[in-house]
């Protein structure tokens, strides 16, 4: 049996998700249930669960402060949370898992799954990201974990010179001739590096900007990247790139 805790303030929701664990995961054994997070953390030393269905936004203390406040971090995380793009993309850049609420069942068997399927726990690394991102959200070195077949890679954001989509997944170009094909679709990827002077220039590619070298004229014409590469430029793309390349034109 899996020992989980869901710490989330509203007792409705830590009771649905409760009972959709107990109908679809049962081997999921919820050993305690949590509504005010200033008491989660005497929970989790006694009760030292495997995984921790968290919710995001609470009073007192939200879900990223609890974390923040645990040393060591000594299990897994699942976040619960309704829409919020920000967090859910900082959740995006440390590659940890999250549910939208209300809590679908198939998504929640799936993170689930995930779970079981992980042959090592979550690098401190990846909270480090997570927690960095949420408070210096503006910070341009940031880096970022990327899930790949090996496991986990964790690289600095401007490493990356171009990605370029493959059905579900993207495969990123990065210096030193280096390639990564994550399990991430390319929408996704454009989502979470929105911060950082990266733009899709084609429905298959997005590249960084500072790596571009030259751009050459076409129909919607190609650029030349910084290690040599020829990246096409869609037609609708190509007023948006030169206004980023030229922007006193």
């Amino acid at each position: 049996m899996i020992k989980a805790l869901i710490i989330d303030d509203e007792t409705y929701s830590c009771q649905a998700l409760q009972t959709l664990l107990q109908r679809n995961c049962p081997d999921v054994e919820i050993t305690a249930l949590c509504t005010d997070p200033r008491h989660a953390a005497a929970l989790i030393a006694e009760h030292k669960p495997q995984l921790v269905f968290l919710d995001i936004e609470m009073p007192h203390m939200n879900g990223f402060e609890l974390l923040a406040s645990l040393t060591p971090v000594g299990f897994e995380v699942i976040f619960t949370t309704s829409y919020d793009q920000y967090a859910i993309k900082a959740i995006r850049f440390s590659a940890l898992d999250y549910l939208m609420k209300p809590v679908d069942a198939a998504e929640l068997k799936t993170a689930v799954e995930t779970f079981k399927q992980k042959t090592a726990p979550s690098l401190p690394s990846q909270l480090d990201i997570l927690l960095s991102k949420i408070t210096q959200p503006a910070k341009v070195q940031a880096r970022i974990a990327l899930p790949t077949s090996e496991g986990l890679q964790i690289i600095p954001v401007m490493d990356i010179l171009y990605c370029s989509s493959s059905s579900n997944y993207t495969i990123l170009t990065l210096k030193e001739k280096q390639k990564l094909t994550i399990s991430r679709t390319l929408k996704e990827i454009e989502e979470m590096l929105d911060e950082h002077p990266f733009l899709r220039i084609h429905n298959s590619y997005m590249v960084n900007l500072n790596e571009i070298k030259r751009y050459i004229r076409g129909e919607g014409g190609s650029v030349v990247m910084s290690d040599g590469a020829s990246v096409d430029v869609s037609r609708s793309r190509k007023e948006l790139l030169l206004q980023k390349l030229n922007p006193g034109r």
